[in-house]
C-alpha cells in the first residue's frame, strides 16, 4: 500500500515531504506572499492529514522567495472580504480556524522566517512552536495603522510569547522591528545569516526526526495547559470590543487609506 501524498487546494500553498518534516510554504511571492482567501483555506486540511501521518515529526511554515516570510492579507481581496459586516465574519473565521489548528497542532511546528514577517505573518508564526529568522528579517503588527480589530487569540499568543509589555510596545506604535531586537524580545528563538538559514532548519527537522515524539507531544500538551486563561476572563467582552473596531468608521478609514497609500486619518468613532 503506497503512503499518502500531501495535495495542497491552492497553487498558492506549496507542501512536501521531507524524511519526517512536512513543509507548508505560502506562494504568492508577486504579493510578498500576502495571505489570500484560498491560502488560509489550503492549511487546516493539510494539519489534519499530517496528525495522522507517523511519518510527520515536524512541520515547518515558510515563505516562497527571498523576500517574505508573510506581509499580510493579500489587499486586492481586502475590500470584499473585509469590508461588509458579514465578510469581516467570514474572514476571521477563516484566520481563527487557521491560527488555531496550528496552535492546536499535537506536533511541533516552526515557522522558517526571511524577509517581511508582517500583520498576519506575525499570527502565523507565533501560532507556532518554534521561530528562527534571517537577519534580514523585518517584523510588525500595523493593525493599529488601519483601524482593525486584534482577534483576544491573537494577542494572548503575543502576550504569553513576548510578555505584556513588549507586547503592547509593538501592538501600540505598529512599529517595525528588525531581526536582533525580535529576538532579544523573545519573539524568535535563533536568527541566522540568510545563507545559513537551511542549515539551522536541518538542525530542527534532525532533532525532531531523531527526539521521541511521544515525548515531544507530551511537552507541548502540557505546555498549552499551563497557559490556560483563567476562568474570570470576559470572552464576551473581548469579542465586543473586536467587533467595535471593524463596524467603526476608523477601520473604513484605515482600510481606503491604505489602499489609497496615504496616513490615514483616524476620530476614535
Amino acid at each position: 500500500m503506497s503512503e499518502p501524498t500531501y495535495n495542497s487546494t491552492t497553487e498558492r500553498v506549496q507542501t512536501w515531504l521531507d524524511g519526517r518534516t512536512l513543509h507548508i510554504r505560502f506562494n504568492n511571492p508577486a504579493r510578498h506572499n500576502a495571505l489570500s482567501v484560498d491560502m488560509w483555506e489550503a492549511v487546516p486540511p493539510l494539519l489534519a492529514q499530517a496528525q495522522d501521518d507517523d511519518r510527520v515529526r515536524l512541520v515547518v511554515f515558510s515563505g516562497a522567495g527571498d523576500k517574505a516570510f508573510v506581509s499580510g492579507a493579500d489587499i486586492t481581496q481586502f475590500e470584499d472580504m473585509r469590508a461588509a459586516k458579514e465578510a469581516v465574519a467570514y474572514y476571521e473565521k477563516m484566520a481563527e480556524t487557521t491560527l488555531m489548528g496550528i496552535a492546536d497542532f499535537p506536533k511541533p511546528t516552526l515557522a522558517c522566517i526571511r524577509g517581511y514577517c508582517i500583520g498576519g505573518g506575525v499570527n502565523v508564526a507565533i501560532s507556532c512552536d518554534i521561530r528562527i529568522a534571517s537577519t534580514d528579517s523585518v517584523f510588525a503588527i500595523p493593525a493599529a495603522r488601519l483601524g482593525l480589530g486584534y482577534r483576544y487569540s491573537a494577542m494572548k499568543n503575543l502576550v504569553d510569547l513576548i510578555g505584556p509589555g513588549a507586547a503592547k510596545d509593538l501592538f501600540f506604535t505598529a512599529r517595525r522591528i528588525d531581526a536582533t531586537e525580535a529576538k532579544s524580545l523573545g519573539l524568535v528563538s535563533r536568527v541566522c545569516e540568510s545563507d545559513a538559514l537551511p542549515a539551522l532548519l536541518a538542525e530542527y527537522a534532525s532533532a525532531m526526526a531523531d527526539n521521541a515524539p511521544l515525548t515531544v507531544m507530551a511537552g507541548k500538551a502540557i505546555t498549552r495547559e499551563i497557559l490556560k486563561p483563567s476562568p474570570e476572563l470576559d470572552h464576551a467582552l473581548c469579542a465586543s470590543l473586536i467587533r467595535g473596531c471593524f463596524e467603526s468608521a476608523d477601520y473604513t478609514e484605515g482600510r481606503t487609506a491604505f489602499m489609497q497609500k496615504r496616513k490615514p486619518v483616524f476620530n476614535g468613532r
